[in-house]
């Protein structure tokens, strides 16, 4: 049952990432990804094998944090004003996104307290197990975005923030090594200690604001 609540919310949530990213590109400058189609919520056009469909599965029956990634959204930093910043705002916009989704799921979590004798106990029950799920979820996804490592976010954000010779070092590094570093996280399932600690904290924060 957890699989066929987790699955879907999961898939949308990283499309939504991915979605984000491309926004943020498109008001800065870049349309590409307006051009290429790829500017849309229809899932079809972010499917990514590898990290949609493959590495969520894995991860399920390994007993592994599930979570995963659509298709890269195409960007081009050349066209925006001030490329390593504004790749920096654009790489900020994915886990921004599924924040803001995990805000959204806790403030409608809020209403349905507030307004709970309107509802079946059932109806409320499932209603709150799917948001949880997804306030979860894309806590998760945001914190897991956010480590400081490129290809992901938090090392694009890194990047932008750093010295040009420091970044270039840094992206030096990273760029051959840093996607065998996030697998070998990830396969081990080191990942996990890194991740729950910061989601935790958060989904505490947002459940003490539901008392």
């Amino acid at each position: 049952m957890e699989v066929i609540v987790f699955i879907p919310i999961l898939f949308f949530s990283i499309v939504l990432h991915e979605f984000a990213h491309g926004l943020a590109a498109y008001r800065l400058g870049d349309d590409t990804a307006y051009l290429s189609g790829r500017l849309t919520l229809n899932p079809l056009h972010h499917v990514d094998p590898i990290g949609t469909l493959a590495v969520p599965a894995f991860c399920w029956l390994m007993g592994l944090p599930l979570f995963g990634w659509a298709k890269p959204v195409p960007i081009n930093p050349l066209r925006m004003p001030s490329p390593r910043k504004d790749m920096g705002k654009v790489a900020f916009a994915g886990p921004a996104a599924n924040l803001i989704l995990a805000v959204v799921c806790v403030l409608i979590m809020k209403i349905f307290l507030i307004a709970q004798a309107s509802f079946a106990a059932h109806t409320l029950q499932q209603l709150f197990v799917f948001l949880q799920y997804a306030m979860f979820i894309n806590i998760f996804l945001a914190v897991f975005n956010l480590i400081p490592i490129p290809p992901l976010d938090g090392g694009r954000i890194v990047t932008a923030l750093l010295p040009v010779r420091a970044a270039l070092k840094y992206e030096g590094f990273f760029g051959r090594y840093g996607m065998y570093v996030v697998l070998v996280l990830i396969l081990t399932g080191g990942v996990k200690y890194i991740l729950l600690p910061p989601t935790l904290l958060l989904v505490g924060l947002f459940s003490k604001f539901l008392m």
